[in-house]
């Protein structure tokens, strides 16, 4: 399964990663993935994969708190 190389931040607190870019796609080699250059353009197989695998996240820089969304969800569960 194709994987894509993502750089980002990472939210060192949560452990979150915020992609900004993906900047390559890792070739798995196999005729069977539908993202691979080895796969025959001329396949019909309905068993090959489609989509790409987990993807590699590359940080490119490193914040020292938690990322948006997991602020906000500490925010609604505050007591008024």
């Amino acid at each position: 399964m194709c994987r894509r190389i993502a750089e980002g931040t990472r939210w060192s607190k949560c452990g979150h990663f915020q992609r900004h870019l993906v900047v390559a796609i890792m070739d798995c080699n196999s005729s069977h993935c539908e993202r691979s250059i080895l796969h025959p353009k001329s396949c019909k197989d309905p068993n090959c994969v489609k989509n790409f695998g987990a993807e590699v996240q590359k940080d490119i820089d490193t914040v020292k708190d938690e990322c948006f969304q997991c602020r906000a969800a500490a925010a609604r569960t505050l007591p008024s």
